[in-house]
């Protein structure tokens, strides 16, 4: 609470002080050194309150100060309200502080702040994500050692920022970012990174379906049109021959829907706008919910399945995409494995990372066929390939799916020693997820 401080009070204070003294100085018989002693002792008594004045701003942990009179006690009042006033403006700073990294989250785009000398000062959580920025690891780097792409450090050496430049991304090399840099508060610029992979991909997206289509549906067609052509049009056929049609046609009919249905999958993925990066996907949950289906399917087969899930470990992303790719490659495993085989599928952390594995000991993959497995239609042996029922589209499904997420397929494999498909998810889309029902959805 502050005391009006009144001067003539301390004045009379001290002049009454040293009046006193004086007083014993003389009845001594020394009127100037009591005088003396008397300012000696005022001396040591303000030099002991700016000790206590010093203790208190650099020592103490208590922020009220300490109990005295007089005009020190003005003063101490004086600095308390200083920093009471400060305390409170810093809070308030904070509070906007914390609202504006609030609203920088909320952003759809990626924002990224760098200085006159380019410099990352700031970045918010879509900036890491979509340019592989460590933060705070990165703070104060130049933003040359995140995208190296030359045209864009020429657009920004030229400093024309009246259109956006699209360049290629940093970590995905299939992904297009459109950058487009603002004028941000003094000698600083702001950089609103927005993915507009889907839209270049659109045009092509239809070509391929069209030229796609038309190519693996031309089979089927042929055979199912030939067994017509071969049936009398009063339908006096010998019975073996039109069972054996019959049965020929149904199951070319049934690989045309399977193919059409993932022709579909593909392109709803390639053209989808949802943002991976919003919705928390309960990983564990979906691969207990696969491993039924996988039972259901392996009965014929009678592979040792294990699942190694960790129940915590979740990711931001589409949980449809991720049940598709997953889904695709437990399945692929359970058909293209010989009976009996041994398949392991695993899902937990790898250093900072968050890996998904599917591992077989069935025949394995040449190294020549390695690299063109995610094509489209691409089949490493075609008779196997039509006899299970592929469409030649699951890892190519599997391939968009994990460039949605920031990830990548990665397959490794031996002829005869099987064969491991796995991916990755960054950090920055791990989320960790602890209950009491998690555990019991484990057990």
């Amino acid at each position: 609470m502050y005391h009006r401080f009144i001067w003539l009070k301390s004045i009379i204070r001290v002049l009454v002080f040293m009046t006193l003294t004086a007083s014993l100085g003389y009845y001594f018989g020394h009127v100037a050194a009591g005088i003396v002693v008397g300012g000696v002792i005022l001396l040591a008594w303000q030099y002991w309150r700016l000790y206590r004045l010093n203790y208190w701003l650099w020592h103490s942990k208590k922020i009220s100060p300490p109990s005295t009179r007089g005009v020190w006690a003005n003063i101490y009042e004086g600095i308390y309200a200083a920093k009471v006033n400060n305390r409170n403006k810093r809070k308030a700073l904070g509070e906007i502080i914390r609202r504006f990294r609030e609203g920088t989250e909320a952003l759809p785009d990626a924002a990224l702040v760098i200085d006159h000398s380019a410099n990352i000062t700031w970045c918010n959580r879509l900036a890491r994500i979509e340019l592989g920025i460590r933060w705070p690891e990165d703070a104060g780097s130049n933003i040359d050692l995140c995208i190296r792409d030359p045209a864009f450090i020429e657009f920004l050496q030229e400093q024309r920022f009246e259109l956006p430049i699209e360049i290629e991304s940093p970590i995905n090399s299939s992904k297009v970012l459109e950058i487009r840099i603002v004028p941000y508060a003094e000698d600083q610029l702001m950089l609103l990174i927005r993915d507009v992979t889907r839209i270049t991909q659109i045009e092509n997206m239809r070509k391929d379906f069209v030229a796609n289509v038309s190519h693996e549906l031309k089979t089927p067609l042929t055979v199912i049109n030939g067994y017509l052509e071969m049936i009398p049009e009063d339908g006096n056929m010998p019975q073996a021959m039109m069972q054996k049609a019959l049965s020929e046609m149904r199951s070319q009919s049934f690989r045309m829907q399977s193919l059409i249905e993932d022709l579909l999958v593909l392109s709803r993925i390639e053209a989808s706008a949802e943002r991976a990066f919003e919705k928390l996907v309960n990983v564990p949950q979906m691969l207990w919910q696969i491993q039924a289906e996988a039972e259901a399917l392996n009965r014929e087969k009678q592979h040792k399945i294990f699942f190694d899930i960790s129940p915590i470990l979740y990711v931001y992303g589409i949980e449809t995409e991720l049940r598709s790719a997953f889904s695709n490659l437990i399945f692929n495993a359970i058909n293209y494995t010989p009976n009996k085989g041994v398949i392991q599928v695993t899902w937990g952390f790898e250093g900072p990372q968050a890996k998904f594995s599917v591992k077989d000991n069935g025949d394995g993959i040449s190294a020549e066929h390695l690299e063109r497995l995610t094509e489209r239609f691409y089949r490493v042996d075609k008779a196997r390939s039509r006899t299970t029922g592929g469409s030649g589209l699951g890892l190519s499904i599997v391939k968009h799916v994990l460039s949605h997420h920031n990830s990548k397929l990665v397959i490794e494999s031996k002829v005869n020693k099987g064969a491991e498909f796995s991916c990755r998810f960054s950090p920055e889309l791990i989320s960790l997820i602890e209950s009491e029902e998690h555990e019991a959805q484990a057990s």
